[in-house]
């Protein structure tokens, strides 16, 4: 069977099962949100159409592998409180008898040890949850300034007795001009469905998500920004407990802008050098979500990271303001054969 009806028929399939799910609502399986890299997670969390040579931004968009990152690896770390850790690798592979980019990566979240109790609270042991994603990636070339890009995900989740598993899968359009330093995305995210449930439960949505970027550099600084859209499918996409508001005494509505703007991440980089980058990030809806009604807000939705791009090894760094000395993700980009990642 040829690689592209066998794409399509997968496609069609987690499609259908897609359309059959609400928008609202709790989804399954949101450690697909996570950034599988610290140059993601610097620039806001969501980016789909940054320029760049690590080969994790494929873990974003598939669109954006490239034939230059030929045997390139990545492996990205993020520790948060509590024990939780969240480990995501990435490899890439030139095919050039079908001109085709391949990846292969993992995302994995682990939770830490919890105690597992009885109803009567009688201790009967440890129990170690964890979610993680196998991803099988595809990229291709059209005409001279088009990527279109797949990815096919296999998710489990184990949380002791109540395990779930599921299929999902990502297409990415990529358009550049080289001329211009300029780069746009579109991206449909997470169509898919459960193969299992927890507990033999109903099937529950999956993290879906609409997105569409653009990157520029500019021409005279060396300097590139990113607008970053996500959930454009639906309007409003605040959590709103109204219950939890008015006990609180915080009885505001969002209006139109404020909804716009949600759905909206702003990234910049700064080329220092052509070994050092500073990456800054904003993204409105985290800064929303994390606000605390009559207190200040601080820096809340910001985020930034540094690179340090060694022609053998890219070191890369990200932090979140809205949580000092808990978050930090570290990444680090390597050729399989030693060569020069630079080039």
């Amino acid at each position: 069977m040829k690689i592209n009806t066998l794409f399509i028929g997968i496609f069609f399939l987690i499609a259908t099962e897609s359309f059959s799910q609400t928008l609202g609502g709790n989804a399954v399986y949101n450690f697909l949100s996570q950034p599988g890299s610290a140059q993601v997670a610097a620039l806001g969390g969501i980016n789909i159409s940054s320029q760049s040579n690590d080969v994790s931004m494929g873990l974003s968009n598939p669109a954006l592998l490239r034939s230059k990152m030929h045997q390139q690896i990545a492996t990205s770390f993020n520790g948060f409180i509590a024990g939780i850790s969240n480990y995501s690798a990435v490899a890439s592979f030139h095919q050039s008898k079908y001109q085709l980019n391949w990846g292969v990566g993992l995302q994995y979240l682990h939770y830490g040890n919890i105690t597992q109790t009885d109803v009567l609270g009688n201790i009967l042991g440890t129990f170690k949850p964890n979610d993680f994603a196998v991803q099988l990636m595809v990229s291709k070339q059209y005409n001279e300034r088009f990527y279109i890009g797949s990815t096919l995900k296999f998710i489990q989740s184990n949380y002791g007795l109540f395990r779930s598993s599921g299929i999902a899968m990502d297409i990415g359009l990529n358009y550049i001009d080289t001329n211009q330093q300029f780069q746009a995305a579109v991206l449909v995210k997470n169509m898919g469905t459960q193969l299992s449930t927890y507990g033999g439960g109903p099937k529950e949505e999956l993290p879906f998500d609409l997105q569409a970027g653009i990157s520029k550099k500019l021409k005279n600084a060396p300097i590139q920004f990113s607008l970053t859209a996500h959930n454009l499918h639906r309007l409003s996409i605040f959590y709103n407990d109204t219950t939890f508001n008015a006990s609180e005494g915080d009885l505001r509505t969002a209006g139109f802008l404020q909804k716009t703007f949600a759905h909206l991440v702003f990234g910049t980089q700064f080329f220092l050098t052509d070994k050092v980058e500073i990456n800054l990030g904003y993204n409105f809806l985290r800064r929303q979500d994390l606000n605390i009604f009559n207190a200040t807000s601080g820096l809340n939705g910001l985020t930034a990271g540094a690179g340090f791009l060694h022609k053998k090894l890219h070191i890369r760094y990200a932090t979140g303001f809205f949580q000092q000395k808990q978050f930090h993700q570290f990444s680090l980009n390597f050729h399989f054969a030693g060569k020069n990642i630079n080039e």
